[in-house]
């Protein structure tokens, strides 16, 4: 990639003097990715993230950061190979967004999906041990911080993996995390605002819910194996059962409390609901007086 020579000094490429760029405007707003320092477990980026924030300390200079430039790199790629799997198409591409009342709370979008207005969010990561689940937890307060500021019902992961393999990944609004988020960002926000050294808020978060779009072959458990021969054994007697049940109820009389015979009984709750039991066997066999 070429370079620019200004008085005589090199240039960084053009991709990471656009980070750069936007590095330096992210003082005065918290964004989706700084939602994930916020809620994450390492204090040392936290209070890093804290001093950015409030002008004592330059912000990271990610030029050297291999990951970070090929997820910069790839994120035109990415939108393409999204939209021509998908069919849909992305706008809004790299926009600015404020939240309408938190003024301290904005979003720059990889862009938005035009038919369904999910929030897009392209992606570069690592093969090894990458989980779609994982993927989502590593993403999550970055996801839901973005849908809030946008009022998003949805959100979309993009995924490019350094083993050539492409993941879309559909992760809705939950409401219980952005308030817990929510509330991290706004305590993480008074510290900037009145120097006040923040401290992990060691929130635990909900699992993600993720969109179910695998099939998945059971073939290879032995467990699946052991239930499904056990299903398939009972499915028609339990069908039995239950037709038995509902035709036992009808014969029962109305005003009686137990009714009793040939090995079971039945039992009538305050609330009127039959339940049947099966008799001891001594029970059954005693001789009626």
């Amino acid at each position: 990639m070429s370079t620019v020579q200004i008085d005589n000094a090199p240039q960084l490429p053009f991709t990471a003097r656009l980070i750069s760029f936007k590095a330096n405007n992210r003082r005065h707003f918290i964004g989706g990715s700084d939602a994930r320092i916020i809620m994450g477990e390492d204090e040392d980026k936290l209070v890093r993230l804290w001093k950015e924030k409030r002008g004592e300390v330059e912000p990271e200079d990610l030029s050297d950061n291999l990951i970070v430039q090929l997820g910069t790199i790839t994120e035109v790629l990415n939108r393409a190979w999204y939209q021509r799997s998908t069919g849909q198409t992305v706008k809004d591409i790299q926009k600015r967004v404020r939240h309408p009342a938190h003024k301290w709370m904005a979003a720059t979008l990889d862009g938005i999906v035009e038919q369904t207005g999910a929030v897009f969010e392209a992606k570069f990561m690592l093969p090894w041990a990458f989980t779609e689940e994982a993927a989502a937890e590593k993403h999550m307060a970055q996801l839901q911080h973005n849908m809030w500021v946008v009022a998003a019902r949805s959100s979309v992961l993009s995924i490019i993996t350094g083993g050539g393999k492409w993941v879309e990944i559909k992760v809705h609004a939950d409401p219980l995390y952005q308030h817990l988020l929510l509330t991290a960002e706004k305590k993480f926000w008074r510290c900037v605002q009145s120097g006040e050294r923040p401290v992990l808020f060691n929130i635990e978060t909900p699992r993600p819910r993720l969109e179910a779009t695998k099939v998945v072959d059971m073939a290879p458990s032995n467990l699946w194996a052991e239930f499904a021969a056990s299903y398939l054994r009972t499915k028609e007697a339990h069908g039995e059962h239950e037709l038995a049940k509902a035709e036992l109820k009808k014969l029962v009389p109305d005003d009686a409390k137990e009714a009793t015979g040939h090995g079971i009984k039945a039992k009538r709750s305050k609330a009127g609901a039959i339940s049947f039991d099966a008799l001891p066997v001594e029970a059954v066999n005693a001789p009626v007086q």
